[in-house]
């Protein structure tokens, strides 16, 4: 209703407080973090901005595309594109958190004494992950891709309020991904393989 009153566009405003959200938040040292720390964070902070951004992002994806696909194709390939990285990102995080973290979590209580050897659908941790960290690249290679198309997420000349929004809500997506993806890849998954070595 205020976004009406104010002749301002809902999902433009709310683009602009999910980064002035993200931005906000303090950084935090995870070098010294657990694995179970670590994932807690990356399933609280990470997974749940991916399940809260693709709702908001593919319908505004779709009705881009639609009103400026014509003139601009790029926003037709950015539609398909989000489709294809959601679907892809979706599955990845339901591995994650249906398969790889519960083990890596029942392995660091194992470490700590207090379960028993965990047991698994793979020989070694290092089988999932390096699954893993293959749907991380290309994620990271969709993305890239995505920029390099818009110009760093530049509208056209011309963008209605929608498209502005949707190249900020996208810019904030892979720049969430991208943390996400180094707690990942450098901190949480090198433990884990560690742990399992002990």
């Amino acid at each position: 209703e205020a976004c009406e009153q104010k002749g301002l566009d809902v999902n433009t405003v709310l683009a602009a407080l999910a980064e002035a959200t993200a931005a906000a938040q303090p950084t935090r040292d995870f070098t010294q973090a657990t694995p179970t720390e670590l994932i807690r964070h990356i399933v609280a902070i990470h997974h749940a901005y991916v399940h809260s951004e693709l709702p908001r992002l593919l319908p505004m994806a779709a009705k881009c595309a639609a009103k400026h696909g014509p003139a601009h194709p790029e926003v037709i390939q950015i539609e398909r594109q989000l489709i294809q990285l959601a679907d892809e990102l979706l599955n990845h995080l339901g591995k994650e958190e249906i398969v790889l973290f519960p083990y890596v979590e029942a392995l660091e209580r194992h470490r700590k004494g207090s379960d028993p050897a965990p047991h698994a659908c793979f020989s070694t941790v290092e089988s999932p992950i390096q699954a893993m960290l293959s749907e991380h690249e290309a994620a990271g290679a969709l993305l890239e891709q995505m920029r390099n198309e818009t110009g760093n997420y530049a509208p056209p000349a011309g963008a209605c309020p929608t498209l502005v929004g949707l190249y900020d809500g996208l810019d904030a997506f892979e720049r969430d991904l991208h943390q996400h993806i180094h707690l990942e890849n450098h901190l949480l998954f090198p433990q884990a393989i560690e742990m399992e070595k002990l």
